[in-house]
């Protein structure tokens, strides 16, 4: 006699395995769907500009990459209100000027291989204390320090306790809260430089030699973020030493044509070696990219309202990557400092609808539609695109013992 098979189907085993079967089917078909949607694999690529929920807060990420991601629709919006930032340059409060739209302030960087948190302006203060943090550059340098201003002073206000200069070209703030010093030097070659006059119609610039009205300060920092690049596209004569080593659409017979790409990278040069013999921690923020289409002037110089999908050319590239070179050059040389380029170029480029174009000015169509009008499309709205340097900023910090 063999073993009877049980007349009580709803109790054997193999026929409750057939009931559950299609049950776990479908819970693996969940799961496997879910992952791959929220979680896809290296050999896929998503779309640079996407919408969707973004992924619970976390720590640093120490991305290798930051500049491998996408913008990302986010209704969470900035962490601060314009009209609550007392020190945004007038020229960047674009909704306080009457620019109608506000879906630029809604999208959020998301790097494809790592996870980048919201900036936290506590920790921030918390890294920073008893520190001096001096942003050196031109007015790009400006409207990133007003931007961490702004995102700082959600938490702590600062005071103002210097200032000197037009446009206010020379500021310090102080934190009473943590003792964090925070400064703007006005130094758009980085290098010794003079700007154009009426008499003298180009800039001379003196590339063996850094800018005095900020290194001057050096025994005051710890820490330097470095920012400039446009100035470069102007008219100027270069000079290394006694030597001149020609010039930049400076329209003199008596100078040889050279441009600007590699006195650009030499500008850099001088002023790493003079920030890696003091041992002073440095942030390159490279170049932020112009959006202007046709005339300055036109009613669509700069027109987008979202973000698009761009590739990296032509003399945004090469600053780019001029930067980059010294940055790894200088790297190289000293371990005992931090020193990293903040990689904004590509992510900037990317943000046409970032610009106050029009609104630079208050209301500029106040007495109707004109035919033209003046636009700024190399500054950055606040809030805006570039509170994203910061964000970056702070998650390289992060992993820094400073």
């Amino acid at each position: 006699m063999g073993i009877q098979t049980p007349k009580d189907h709803h109790h054997h085993p193999h026929s409750l395995r057939r009931k559950l079967l299609p049950y776990a089917l479908y819970s693996l078909l969940f799961i496997a769907i879910f992952r791959l949607y929220f979680f896809p694999t290296p050999a896929s690529h998503p779309p640079l500009i996407s919408t969707g929920v973004v992924e619970a807060e976390g720590g640093s990420s120490g991305c290798e990459d930051y500049t491998d991601g996408r913008w990302v629709h986010d209704e969470m919006g900035p962490i601060y209100n314009s009209s609550a930032c007392a020190t945004i340059k007038d020229g960047q409060n674009c909704a306080a000027h009457g620019r109608p739209d506000s879906g630029y302030l809604y999208w959020r960087w998301i790097p494809n291989k790592c996870h980048l948190p919201r900036f936290d302006p506590t920790t921030f203060l918390h890294l920073t204390r008893h520190k001096h943090l001096a942003f050196v550059g031109d007015s790009l340098a400006r409207n990133q320090l007003e931007s961490l201003l702004c995102l700082l002073s959600t938490v702590s206000l600062p005071d103002l306790v210097y200032t000197n200069g037009q446009d206010n070209k020379f500021r310090k703030w102080h934190f009473a809260s943590h003792n964090l010093t925070v400064s703007v030097y006005w130094s758009p070659f980085l290098v010794k430089g003079f700007e154009k006059s009426q008499q003298i119609p180009y800039n001379r610039l003196y590339l063996d030699s850094v800018n005095d009205v900020w290194a001057k300060d050096l025994d005051q920092m710890d820490m330097v973020v470095l920012s400039i690049g446009h100035w470069f596209l102007h008219p100027a004569v270069f000079y290394y030493g006694d030597s001149v080593l020609g010039c930049h659409s400076c329209n003199d017979n008596n100078f040889t044509e050279v441009g600007f790409y590699h006195v650009y990278g030499m500008a850099f040069n001088t002023t790493l070696k003079v920030l890696l013999n003091r041992g002073i921690h440095v942030i390159v923020t490279t170049f932020s990219p112009a959006h202007f289409e046709g005339d300055w002037d036109s009613l669509d110089a700069c027109s987008k309202t979202k973000p698009n999908e761009k590739n990296l050319e032509g003399m945004d590239y090469e600053m780019r990557r001029q930067e980059m070179e010294q940055v790894i050059w200088a790297s190289k040389q000293s371990k005992t400092w931090h020193l990293e380029a903040l990689d904004v170029t590509k992510l900037s480029l990317m943000r046409p609808d970032g610009h106050p174009g029009p609104y630079m000015y208050p209301f500029p169509f106040a007495k109707g539609k004109r035919d033209r009008v003046p636009n700024d499309c190399v500054h950055w709205c606040l809030p805006g695109p570039i509170d994203t340097w910061n964000q970056i900023m702070l998650d390289i910090m992060k992993t820094w013992n400073f």
